[in-house]
């Protein structure tokens, strides 16, 4: 296993790379990205209103973030498993899933936002945080075992 790693030690210093890429996303997210949910969520939000928000900037900057968090992502999944199928059907999950969560937060934000807020709160959470990637990266690396 130890010379397994010492072999790719070139890939591990890449996804290390790219990791820390997405690290400085979450450190800089206050200045890169247009969230007035972010100090929203860190309060004490259950019992205040909705904050005032500009639906076109929010897609904006929620796009941009779930944009260069997936870019990222499979940067790290090309790195490791080297595998042009998994970064297509990769890239189709991503783009299938921001539709359906960006749907999902418009539709509770603008119709049921003040008495859905744990589900706003969680439909965000998946648009601005690398945690497909947590999903997917077990799943191909069972899968390339499998094979």
């Amino acid at each position: 296993m130890l010379q397994k790693l010492l072999n790719h030690k070139a890939r591990i210093a890449l996804a290390t790379l790219f990791a820390i890429g997405l690290v400085v996303i979450r450190a800089y997210e206050d200045s890169l990205f247009y969230d007035p949910f972010l100090n929203y969520f860190k309060t004490d939000y259950y019992n205040l209103p909705i904050p005032e928000i500009d639906n076109f900037k929010l897609f904006l900057g929620l796009f941009f973030r779930y944009f260069m968090n997936t870019v990222l992502s499979l940067a790290i999944i090309y790195v490791l498993f080297k595998d042009i199928d998994a970064i297509k059907f990769a890239s189709f999950l991503y783009s299938l899933f921001f539709v359906i969560l960006i749907i999902a937060l418009f539709f509770i934000l603008l119709n049921t936002g003040e008495t859905n807020k744990m589900g706003l709160f969680y439909i965000r959470r998946f648009l601005i945080q690398p945690l497909f990637l947590l999903l997917f990266l077990p799943a191909f690396y069972y899968q390339k075992q499998k094979k």
